[in-house]
């Protein structure tokens, strides 16, 4: 019973959050526009499974996925876990003692686990993958789904890596945005210019439903669990890594690909110059 009342105020509250969009929707649609949709009823019914999807998806943040980053961020600073991970399981249990101090080196499973965990979650996110599709639509197929995907992917796993770095060190974050940033400009002066608008909305799309969840409880507990850092100062900021290192990733990734593309075009011209020199020899 508990667990019904949850689920019917989520879904209240996720039908409070959600008319305001329906109502301006339609109303542009019926006062502005003045036509009826033709598949409206299509649209109601795709509208009441969009209300019982984020209903749902609302609880199981609430029951899973923010006490799992909680959880995994609370066990990996564990002192004991990074002690017997620095000196091994057996020295630690035959010594029995404890590490003097903890530095930044010997959170490394932390930064591993938010490697990973940021690629998987952005490998999944579905505005990602709405954007690439329509992205290699759009391009006629020069630029791949999945190498959009895998290239903002890697640049969330490596700037919530960092992010997760910064937590632990206690530096300011403003350092690190301000330096990405500058990067970004760099990067945008030299590359394809068709790419980056589709660089820029990369760094947006990742910061959606199914990472930002875990990034956020990730920074949460990590700032909660290692010693000397406040949550609200030291825990948010992990979002913004994951939408500024994308934007310097699918640039690289255009870049890189763009220069394979020229060495390629250049080798196939070298090679049919000598061709024509060998034939006028002949």
């Amino acid at each position: 019973m508990e667990l019904l009342s949850e689920v019917f105020a989520t879904a209240r509250a996720t039908v409070t959050d959600v008319m305001p969009i329906a109502v301006i929707i339609l109303g542009f649609q019926l006062l502005v526009i003045r036509r009826r949709p033709a598949n409206l009823f299509e649209i109601l019914t795709g509208f009441v499974w969009v209300l019982i999807g984020l209903a749902l998806f609302l609880l199981g943040l609430e029951k899973c996925l923010f006490p799992l980053g909680r959880l995994m961020a609370s066990q990996l600073t564990d002192p004991e876990f990074i002690q017997a991970s620095s000196m091994g399981l057996a020295a630690v249990q035959a010594s029995g003692s404890v590490l003097p101090s903890i530095h930044w080196q010997d959170y490394y499973w932390v930064y591993i686990f938010a490697f990973c965990i940021g690629f998987s979650t952005t490998i999944a996110e579905p505005s990602l993958i709405a954007v690439a599709i329509k992205a290699n639509e759009v391009s006629a197929g020069a630029i791949g789904v999945w190498g959009l995907r895998i290239a903002v992917a890697i640049g969330v796993a490596v700037g919530i890596a960092l992010g997760c770095y910064r937590i632990v060190v206690g530096d300011p974050i403003h350092w690190y945005i301000i330096a990405g940033y500058l990067l970004v400009v760099l990067q945008t002066s030299v590359a394809p210019k068709m790419i980056v608008p589709l660089a820029y909305d990369s760094g947006g799309v990742t910061t959606s439903t199914v990472t930002v969840p875990l990034v956020a409880a990730l920074g949460l507990g990590l700032s909660e669990t290692v010693p000397g850092r406040n949550p609200l100062i030291d825990g948010f900021g992990l979002i913004a890594f994951a939408s500024l290192f994308p934007i310097m990733s699918v640039m690289a990734y255009a870049q890189l690909s763009h220069a394979v593309t020229r060495v390629a075009r250049n080798r196939h011209r070298q090679e049919r110059e000598q061709r024509t020199d060998m034939n006028q020899e002949d």
